[in-house]
């Protein structure tokens, strides 16, 4: 029998690493429940529950028999007007109804978005650290991933003269997340208009996800690239969802907002992939982005605390260095200080290896940044209780402060 032959599972889909943040999640899970008291900072799930408003939604929603059945591919005609009148009032982006297809999250946005925009060989500008998420998705749909390294020395933000150098005539597109999921930093309005400028002058496609929109502190603002950027609107797809915002990762419901054509060839492609969101949670949706902020402001204000208690004590130990993060619910400190130190008799090598002795010996479970693409840092989510939050990196603290020469 020949190799190929013998081979059970596609070339293509071997090639996908798993889900470093959630692989670290459940980790820490089985840990719990096999009765170890491990705090997970892990996955980037607010512990907030969904408001009651959406929740009571939904729940009317079930019991309605026009949501027992399929609703357009593209989502229902009502949700899709919403999304585009929130956009208009949240970001001042204006657009028809048309342009929005509404998905089974964040994560088919983004896979769809590049398989839609992508042929094979086509390259993608991946400031980096990014989302585990963004590669695989970017390789399953065919394309190139390049990264482009930032560190915390210019805030992890990339600059168009790190774009200009990475830029060949393979290049598609620009993968832009402001604010950013690992690192939580915010772009500054006109670095976000530079840099949109520039794709649009090189006639380069831009993908910005806007999923951590709500989510801002102190004099950090989130605008939306093709508001700024007026040149790029054409050549630009908008990410987004109700997960962070409203607290309803489980939902599952996000959204791509773009030019026609690209939303059309997308919609087909959803007709045979998926077809429709699940109605009730498409209604649960509806009632979340056509209602108040009310409650999304009060979990702002909670991760903003949590924000400030997480820098003071990551900043308290030694060999960390911790940015302030202006965004998202994320810290991503420096670890390179301790790597190659002695913990009992062992000395890691690389964050990853640190990260499983902070598991194993101080039970508190963080995602390495070689899952984001740049070894040497971890990354912790301020989106759990103030309590969990102090116990944890305390207690990672007290483990780390071991390390000798």
């Amino acid at each position: 029998m020949s190799e190929r032959a013998a081979s059970r599972v596609s070339a293509r889909i071997s090639a996908i690493a798993e889900s470093a943040t959630l692989a670290v999640d459940a980790k820490a899970k089985a840990l719990k429940a096999a009765g170890r008291p491990v705090i997970g900072f892990g996955a980037g799930e607010p512990d907030f529950p969904t408001p009651e408003p959406i929740v009571k939604v939904a729940a009317d929603a079930a019991s309605n028999p026009a949501n027992h059945k399929y609703t357009p591919a593209a989502g229902l005609p009502e949700l899709r007007q919403a999304i585009a009148d929130k956009t208009a009032r949240d970001s001042n982006f204006h657009v028809k109804a048309s342009q929005v297809l509404v998905t089974n999250g964040g994560k088919q946005a983004v896979y769809q978005t590049f398989a839609t925009l992508l042929d094979p060989g086509d390259e993608v500008l991946l400031p980096a650290p990014y989302w585990t998420t963004y590669p695989e998705a970017i390789s399953l749909a065919g394309g190139v991933p390049v990264p482009i390294v930032t560190d915390e020395h210019a805030d992890y933000l990339v600059s168009i003269e790190q774009l200009e150098a990475a830029l060949t005539d393979r290049t598609k597109l620009l993968l832009f997340c402001s604010p950013s999921n690992p690192t939580g930093s915010v772009y500054p309005p006109e670095q976000v208009a530079a840099i949109g400028r520039w794709a649009a002058e090189k006639g380069i496609w831009v993908v910005t996800d806007e999923i951590y929109e709500h989510l801002t502190y102190g004099d950090a603002v989130h605008v939306s690239m093709p508001v700024v950027a007026p040149e790029i609107a054409d050549r630009c797809v908008v990410l987004n969802g109700v997960a962070k915002t409203y607290a309803m990762t489980g939902w599952r419901v996000g959204w791509m907002i773009g030019p026609q054509d690209v939303i059309n060839a997308a919609t087909n492609l959803q007709s045979h992939l998926s077809s429709n969101v699940a109605n009730v949670s498409q209604r649960a949706a509806l009632e979340a982005v056509s209602g108040p902020l009310d409650a999304v402001e009060m979990m702002r204000e909670a991760f903003d605390r949590r924000r400030k208690l997480m820098v003071r004590l990551l900043s308290d130990i030694p060999g960390v260095t911790c940015p302030e993060p202006k965004g998202a619910f994320y810290c991503y400190p420096s670890v390179s200080g301790l790597i190659g130190k002695d913990f009992g008799g062992v000395r890691p090598s690389s964050s990853a290896e640190l990260a499983a002795l902070v598991l194993e010996h101080a039970e508190v479970a963080v995602v390495p940044g070689e899952a984001f693409g740049t070894p040497g840092y971890f990354r912790l989510s301020y989106a759990l209780g103030d309590e969990d939050l102090e116990a944890g990196v305390l207690r990672m603290g007290e483990y780390l402060r071991t390390a000798k020469d």
